[in-house]
C-alpha cells in the first residue's frame, strides 16, 4: 500500500485538490451503488529504440488522470479524465450517479489492506542517465554485428515505465501501489547464400533498469537472439498433419495463457460465453496438469502487489490434476458469482474500466526427465519459441505459429523446421498431456495480454510437456 505522503506528492499537492473533499465526494457519487472506486493514476514512460547503428527514436512520456466508476448488479457507469481536480471529478459524479438512479444498492466491503510489496518503489526511469542508456544501447549493436559477418541486421529496444495509483472507496478507504517496469529486446537478421532469416531474445521485470544493462545479462540476450537467427537460417519446411508435440519450458507457456488462460477468466464464465462455463469440478485436462494463476511472484512482469480494484493478488489454483477448480476474478464478476475476488481486476489506465485479467499464469512442473520426454517420441515436432497466435473463447479453438521448432525423429531433435503451426482445442489439448517434465520454468518477461481493447503485462510458463496427436500446420 502506497503511504500517504506518496500519494499526495503524486494527486493532491502538485494539484491543489483536498483529499477530504475527494473523499466526500467519492462518497456521495457511490451512495446508491454496490461497488465502485475512484482510480487515480500517474505515469512516467519512455523508450529508446536502435536501428541500423544508430539511435532511431527516443521518447518521453508523462501521463496522469482519473477513472470514476460506480457499479449497480450488471450495470456499471464509468467517467474519467486527464484533469486532475475537483471540479472533474464533481462532473465525472454526475455521470456516474445515473446509472444508480432509482436504486438502493449495498457497497461492497472494501478489499482486505495489505502491506506487501512485491517490487521496489524506485522510479527506473531515472536511476541511469540518458547518455548511459544510449551507450549502453550502442555496445549492444556493435557486439552483436561483430559476433560473425552473417549478421546484416541488428535491432535494439529499451523501455521503461513507473506508474503511481491510488485507490479511494466511499468512506475513504484507499490503497495505491507504486510499480516499476523494464524491458529489453534484441532481434538480430542473419545472411547466407542469399537467405535472410532473423531471432529474438527479450527480458524484463518490474525492476530497474540495472540487471538488464549489466554487459554479462545483455550478452546472453543477443547470444539467444544470435542462437535463434543462425537456427533458423539452416531450417527446413515443416511437415503437416497430426504428430505427437513436445513443448519446451518456459515461454511455449504462451500456449497455455491464449488457449487455456482467457477461458478461465470470470467474466466470460459468468456470461456463459467460454468453453469451460459450467464445468467446474469436472476433468478438463488429463491426470497430473495443474495450472495456476500467481500475480505475487516478486519483481516479474505480470505480478501486483494489489490490482487495480486494490484487492491483493493471489496465487490462484485454476485446474488442480486435471480438474478444474477455479476462475480468476474481479470484484464485480465474483460478487454476481457468489465467490471471492482473486485480485485479478487489471486495466490498462485510468481511462480503462477493470476486468478479470491474468498476472502470471503457468503450468506445475511434473516428475519426468525432459531428455526422456523427447525419447519416448517416434516422430514428432519439438518446439521451443513461439510468435502470435489467434483463439477463439467460446470454442477454445487456437493457431500458433512457431518461431523455433525442431524435428523428433526417433527419439532424437533434429532438423529445425520453418512454418510450423499449432492447430488445436485448449480443453481437448490439455487433454492429450501424456507427460510432464520436471523443468518447469517461467519466461524472460517480455508478455503482453490483450483483451477488450486494453493490453496489460502477463508472465506465463510451463514445464516441458508432450502433447499426443497435436495437428501441425506446415508447408512441405
Amino acid at each position: 500500500m502506497t503511504d500517504v505522503t506518496t500519494a499526495n506528492d503524486l494527486f493532491f499537492l502538485p494539484t491543489g485538490m483536498d483529499r477530504g473533499t475527494v473523499e466526500k465526494q467519492v462518497t456521495e457519487a457511490l451512495s446508491n451503488a454496490d461497488d465502485g472506486e475512484l482510480y487515480l493514476e500517474y505515469r512516467q514512460s519512455e523508450g529508446f529504440s536502435f536501428d541500423d547503428g544508430r539511435l532511431k527514436s527516443a521518447s518521453f512520456d508523462t501521463t496522469q488522470g482519473f477513472g470514476l466508476r460506480a457499479v449497480v448488479g450488471e450495470a456499471t457507469g464509468f467517467a474519467h479524465a486527464s484533469e486532475l481536480s475537483e471540479e472533474a471529478i464533481r462532473n465525472a459524479s454526475r455521470t456516474v450517479q445515473a446509472v444508480q438512479s432509482g436504486k438502493s444498492g449495498t457497497m461492497a466491503l472494501p478489499p482486505a489492506g495489505s502491506n506487501r510489496a512485491l517490487y521496489g518503489d524506485d522510479n527506473p526511469l531515472s536511476e541511469i542517465p540518458f547518455d548511459a542508456k544510449v551507450k549502453a544501447l550502442s555496445e549492444i549493436d556493435a557486439y552483436a554485428r561483430g559476433k560473425d559477418s552473417k549478421v546484416v541486421q541488428v535491432s535494439v529496444s529499451l523501455a521503461g515505465s513507473w506508474q503511481g495509483i491510488e485507490i479511494i472507496r466511499s468512506g475513504g478507504e484507499r490503497a495505491g501501489d507504486i510499480r516499476p517496469l523494464v524491458r529489453l529486446n534484441v532481434s538480430v537478421v542473419v545472411e547466407k547464400d542469399g537467405r535472410r532469416e532473423s531471432g529474438s531474445h527479450g527480458m524484463g521485470g518490474r525492476t530497474g533498469y540495472d540487471f538488464y544493462l549489466e554487459e554479462g545479462t545483455w550478452k546472453s540476450a543477443v547470444d539467444e537472439a544470435y542462437r535463434q537467427a543462425m537456427v533458423n537460417l539452416d531450417s527446413v519446411a515443416a511437415p503437416a498433419g497430426e504428430m505427437d508435440v513436445v513443448l519446451g519450458p518456459g515461454w511455449p507457456g504462451i500456449i497455455l495463457h491464449e488457449a487455456v488462460g482467457h477461458g478461465l477468466e470470470g467474466d466470460f464464465n459468468r456470461k456463459k460465453t467460454s468453453v469451460f462455463s459450467n464445468l467446474m469440478g469436472e476433468r478438463v485436462a488429463a491426470p497430473g496438469v495443474t495450472v495456476v494463476d500467481d500475480g505475487t511472484i516478486a519483481d516479474r512482469r505480470g505480478s501486483l502487489s494489489i490490482d487495480d480494484e486494490g484487492t491483493a493478488t493471489s496465487s490462484t489454483t485454476l485446474i488442480e490434476d486435471g480438474i478444474l477448480v477455479g476462475y480468476m476474478q474481479d470484484r464485480q464478476n465474483a460478487r454476481l458469482m457468489g465467490v471471492e475476488p482473486t485480485g485479478n481486476g487489471r486495466r490498462e489506465s485510468y481511462a480503462h474500466l477493470p476486468m478479470p485479467r491474468m498476472t502470471n499464469t503457468y503450468m506445475l512442473g511434473g516428475d519426468r526427465d525432459p531428455e526422456e520426454i523427447v525419447k519416448s517420441v517416434k516422430k514428432g515436432l519439438y518446439t521451443a519459441n513461439f510468435g502470435g497466435g489467434q483463439v477463439d473463447i467460446t470454442s477454445g479453438k487456437f493457431v500458433f505459429s512457431c518461431t523455433e521448432a525442431y524435428l523428433i525423429e526417433d527419439g532424437k531433435i533434429t532438423a529445425p523446421v520453418k512454418g510450423a503451426t499449432l492447430i488445436g482445442t485448449g480443453s481437448e489439448a490439455l487433454k492429450k498431456v501424456t507427460a510432464i517434465g520436471n523443468d518447469m520454468a517461467l519466461d524472460s518477461g517480455i508478455g503482453t495480454c490483450g483483451k477488450g481493447g486494453q493490453s496489460v503485462p502477463v508472465g506465463v510458463g510451463q514445464p516441458t510437456m508432450l502433447i499426443e496427436g497435436l495437428t501441425v500446420g506446415g508447408t512441405a
